[in-house]
């Protein structure tokens, strides 16, 4: 119930109307008409609705013009200083937050950039986003990051969200799934920077960050040729992406240059999580005449390969050698320690970013690289660096 201020009466109160968006109320009793110190919330019980401090709070708390505190919260020079002065007490008092979403509209800009990935499981992503969100905070810039979850359907929906968040450009690595690209498309006709990174495609004209997969591929598998392998089987990603189909054109070149039969059936190709490692793992090592090594997409479906081997009692490196990608920090610590390629992260998270600024704070259209292609190491450990005689 609400008690009159003035009579305290209890039982008398009646609504009279609103004054500057306050409920007015009316004593019958005293003829007291007054609002409340919380007007949003005048029954007890019921939830306060949540009130953020506004210019026109501020204002009206130190009874100047709307305008005089917005120049004044912007430093503008007609103010005077002690009127500039009384307006960010008052602000700091009343725990003012500036609405900075609608002050960055007016300028059309947000000042955030956007950055889908396919998964964080693996920490090739969160390294790339540590290197660009190092870039963009030094620069004054957000980074909202979003995860596709390897869907194609919620990668479109990452995008649509992005684009009604209106950010000023966009970072983006594929799905597995990726075969249409009209809602990247929708980003060069808005003219809204975008940049492909890790997984690309030929679709859609913009700059792109990438590994030299092929080169890659290339010395994994020499490495193991060289080691005196002679059955190397590929565990390689799907074929929609641009990465897998350079990996496995890098494994075909390396056989080929030391003239090594391919055998098809030792080449499968796939979306290549641990538990589907396992299963094609397994096929390879039960064949009759298996693989004397293995070059596998990642360092994840590599180590399930090692682990599987090891259940058999198959010796790593002396019976079976075995090659990831990524260098994953698990890569260095299972025994006897995973070869694999070394991809340069971080690298690619500073680049894409440098990029993505230089396309957002241009005032004219400029001309950017079309690609630029990072170096990669092959990490040698115990399970591919086999004993032999020469």
């Amino acid at each position: 119930m609400i008690s009159c201020p003035k009579c305290s009466e209890v039982g008398s109160i009646m609504k009279a109307g609103y004054v500057r968006n306050k409920q007015r109320y009316v004593c019958k009793d005293c003829n007291y008409f007054f609002t409340l110190a919380n007007p949003e919330s005048p029954v007890p019980g019921k939830k306060a609705r949540r009130h953020q401090t506004t210019i026109i709070d501020i204002a009206r708390s130190i009874g100047v013009s709307n305008s005089t505190v917005s120049r004044a919260l912007h430093g503008h020079a007609d103010i005077s200083p002690e009127t500039r002065q009384a307006v960010l007490n008052m602000a700091s008092q009343m725990d003012y937050q500036p609405n900075q979403l609608a002050y960055n509209l007016v300028k059309s800009r947000t000042n955030t950039i956007g950055m889908i990935v396919p998964e964080f499981h693996n920490p090739f992503f969160p390294n790339v986003i540590i290197g660009a969100h190092h870039v963009l905070t030094e620069a004054g810039y957000n980074l909202t990051i979003m995860q596709s979850n390897e869907s194609y359907p919620v990668e479109v929906s990452n995008t649509k969200a992005m684009l009604a968040n209106r950010i000023d450009g966009l970072l983006i690595s594929l799905t597995q799934e990726t075969n249409n690209f009209d809602h990247l498309k929708v980003f060069e006709k808005r003219g809204i920077p975008l940049i492909l990174f890790n997984r690309v495609c030929d679709h859609v004209e913009v700059p792109k960050v990438v590994v030299n997969d092929f080169d890659a591929s290339f010395s994994a598998v020499e490495h193991l040729i060289l080691n005196g392998y002679e059955r190397i089987a590929h565990l390689g990603g799907p074929l929609t992406l641009l990465v897998s189909r350079e990996r496995l054109r890098g494994y075909r070149a390396a056989m080929e240059k030391h003239g090594k039969s391919i055998e098809e059936n030792m080449i499968i190709q796939g979306m290549f999580s641990q538990q589907k490692a396992r299963i094609y793992g397994k096929y390879l090592l039960e064949l009759e005449n298996r693989p004397d090594a293995i070059f596998a997409v990642n360092d994840s479906a590599a180590i399930e390969i090692m682990l599987l081997a090891m259940e058999k009692g198959i010796r790593i490196p002396e019976e079976l050698g075995v090659v990831g990608f990524s260098d994953n920090p698990e890569s260095a610590y299972i025994g006897p320690g995973l070869t694999t390629v070394r991809q340069p992260t971080l690298e690619m998270g500073t680049t894409t970013a440098e990029w993505i600024l230089q396309m957002v704070d241009s005032e004219t259209e400029i001309a950017m690289p079309t690609q630029k292609i990072l170096k990669t190491e092959l990490v040698v450990r115990g399970s591919s660096n086999r004993i032999r005689d020469i």
